[in-house]
C-alpha cells in the first residue's frame, strides 16, 4: 500500500513565508496585510493569532520578494500613508505587538527595532539597473550564458526556455536587455498565486547567481519618493511624465557603497518604472537621420536635454524637423512622442523629396514647397509598368495627393462658363436673376429669360399689378 502524501504541518509553511504588517499613519496603528482590492485601497486585520489565516503570505526568496513588494507597492492607492515591515511568520504577531508599543511610547530600542523590518520601495532591487548596458543590441556580445539560468524557477514562473526562444527573447535576455515587450508571468508564492504582464531582464544577485527580474506595470512612475538619494523637484516631475526623460544629470547614491553615480532618468513607458542609465554608458550617436552633429549638440544630448534638429530625412525621403532626447531605459537617442498620444510624434514635416520612389529636382521640389502642382513621369507601379502623374503638397493634412489629371485644369473645367453662369447662380447659390425671379422650377442649361409661355405666365402673373388710375 504506497503511502498518502500529506500537507506540510503549519509551521513548515509559517517558516517559508512571511508577513506583511503596515503601519497605518492616519490610524497610528500597526496592522497585517490582507490584500489590496480592486480600487487600489489597502486591505487590512488586527495582527492577532486569531486573524493569522488572514494574513498575506508571501515567499521568503529574497528575489521572489523583491519583485513581488514591488508590483504589489505599484497597485496601491495612497502609498505615501503607509510604511511597510517585511516579518517572519513565526514572529509576526508578537513582534506586531512590540512595534505598537514603540509607535506609542517611542524607545531607541523600538526604534531599531523597526529599521531591522522596514521595507523602503526605493531600495527594491528591480526598481533600478546601473550595472547593465555594456553591450548594443545589435551587436553579438552576451552577457550571461544559458546555463546560467535557473530554468527550473523559470518554469515555475510560466517561462520556459522554449517559450522565451519561440518570442524571440532569449537572446535580448542574454545580451542584459531587458525584454521588449510585455509578456505574461504566474507568479507562485505558496498560498496565493499572481498572474502579471512584465517586462523580464536578466541580472546577477549578491551571490554571482543569475536570477531573473520582474518589472511589472505600475499605475504611475513612483516620483514621490527619494530615488536613491535624488528627490525629484517639481520640474524633474514635469519633465518625466511629458516626455519620459528628466532632462538633466543628477548624482545618485550606490546604497550598497555609498557610490556617488552621475546618471540620466527616464521612465519605462511600458510599465512605468524609473529607470536610471549611468552617463559612463550613455553613447552619442555623429549622425541622426543625415544630419552631422556638433560637439555642443552631442554634449547637450550626453548631459539628457532635449535637441532639437533640422533638415533630417526619414526612410521616405521626406525632410523633417524633431527633437531628440537620450533616453535612459532604451539607451539611445529618441525623437520625443507626446506622453498622452504615443502615436503623434513631436515634428514637422514638409514636402517630401521622394514621392513613390522617385526622387524630385531641385525644382520640382521648390515648386511643390510652394504649393504648385508638380508634373512627375517614370513611376513604377507593383507591376513594374511605368505611369506619369501629377502631386500638390497640402500643408494642413501634411499629405501629398497623386492624380492622373492635371487638377489645376479639372478645377478650369468645372468653373462655369459665361452662358451658365446664370443658372449657376439661380440653381446651386441660391441668387436672384430679375428676369427669371418668380418661375417656380429651376433654371435650364444657358437659361437667362423665361423659355415657354407657361413660365412667361409666372413671372407676370406674379409681378405687381400696373396701376389704372381713377375711372372719369
Amino acid at each position: 500500500m504506497s503511502e498518502q502524501i500529506k500537507d506540510p504541518p503549519l509551521n513548515t509553511q509559517e517558516e517559508l513565508s512571511d508577513i506583511l504588517l503596515v503601519f497605518d499613519k492616519e490610524k497610528k496603528k500597526i496592522l497585517a496585510v490582507k490584500g489590496i482590492d480592486q480600487n487600489g485601497n489597502l486591505e487590512t486585520v488586527d495582527p492577532t493569532r486569531k486573524n493569522q489565516n488572514q494574513f498575506m503570505r508571501v515567499d521568503k526568496q529574497g528575489d521572489l520578494f523583491s519583485n513581488f513588494f514591488s508590483n504589489f507597492f505599484s497597485q496601491l492607492k495612497d502609498p505615501t500613508n503607509f510604511s511597510f515591515f517585511k516579518i517572519p511568520a513565526l514572529l509576526a504577531v508578537d513582534t506586531s505587538k512590540e512595534m505598537q508599543k514603540q509607535i506609542d511610547r517611542p524607545t531607541p530600542e523600538g526604534e531599531q527595532l523597526m529599521k531591522q523590518y522596514e521595507i523602503k520601495p526605493n531600495n527594491q532591487k528591480n526598481e533600478i539597473n546601473m550595472e547593465t548596458a555594456q553591450t548594443n543590441p545589435e551587436t553579438s556580445e552576451y552577457k550571461y550564458k544559458p546555463e546560467q539560468i535557473d530554468w527550473e524557477t523559470l518554469n515555475h514562473l510560466g517561462l520556459s526556455k522554449e517559450k522565451l526562444e519561440k518570442m524571440s527573447l532569449l537572446d535580448p535576455l542574454l545580451k542584459g536587455y531587458k525584454t521588449n515587450e510585455l509578456v505574461p508571468v504566474s507568479l507562485n508564492l505558496g498560498t496565493a498565486v499572481t498572474r502579471m504582464d512584465a517586462r523580464l531582464s536578466l541580472k546577477q544577485n549578491d551571490e554571482g547567481q543569475v536570477v531573473l527580474a520582474i518589472h511589472g506595470i505600475r499605475k504611475e512612475p513612483n516620483l514621490n519618493y527619494p530615488f536613491f538619494g535624488h528627490e525629484f523637484s517639481k520640474e524633474d516631475k514635469d519633465n518625466l511624465l511629458q516626455t519620459g526623460n528628466m532632462g538633466r544629470i543628477v548624482d545618485l547614491t550606490n546604497p550598497k557603497n555609498n557610490e556617488i553615480m552621475p546618471s540620466i532618468i527616464s521612465i519605462d513607458r511600458l510599465t512605468n518604472e524609473v529607470i536610471a542609465l549611468r552617463t559612463d554608458f550613455i553613447k552619442i550617436p555623429d549622425e541622426i537621420k543625415g544630419v552631422k552633429l556638433s560637439e555642443e549638440q552631442k554634449q547637450t544630448l550626453f548631459e539628457g536635454k532635449p535637441l532639437t534638429l533640422e533638415g533630417m530625412v526619414s526612410k521616405k525621403g521626406t525632410a523633417f524637423d524633431a527633437s531628440v532626447q537620450f533616453n535612459a531605459d532604451k539607451r539611445f537617442v529618441e525623437f520625443l512622442f507626446d506622453r498622452n498620444d504615443p502615436n503623434k510624434q513631436n515634428q514637422t514635416q514638409g514636402a517630401p523629396k521622394n514621392f513613390r520612389d522617385k526622387e524630385l529636382d531641385n525644382d520640382q521640389y521648390q515648386k511643390l514647397k510652394d504649393g504648385q502642382t508638380v508634373y512627375i513621369s517614370g513611376l513604377v507601379d507593383k507591376k513594374g509598368k511605368e505611369y506619369n502623374g501629377y502631386i500638390t503638397y497640402n500643408k494642413e493634412t501634411n499629405k501629398t495627393d497623386f492624380s492622373f489629371q492635371n487638377p489645376d485644369k479639372i478645377k478650369e473645367q468645372i468653373k462655369p462658363s459665361e452662358a451658365h453662369k446664370t443658372q449657376t447662380a439661380v440653381n446651386s447659390e441660391g441668387k436672384t436673376n430679375e428676369a427669371t425671379k418668380n418661375i417656380q422650377e429651376p433654371l435650364k442649361s444657358g437659361q437667362t429669360n423665361p423659355d415657354d409661355k407657361k413660365q412667361q405666365q409666372q413671372q407676370e402673373s406674379s409681378a405687381p399689378a400696373k396701376s389704372k388710375g381713377p375711372k372719369m
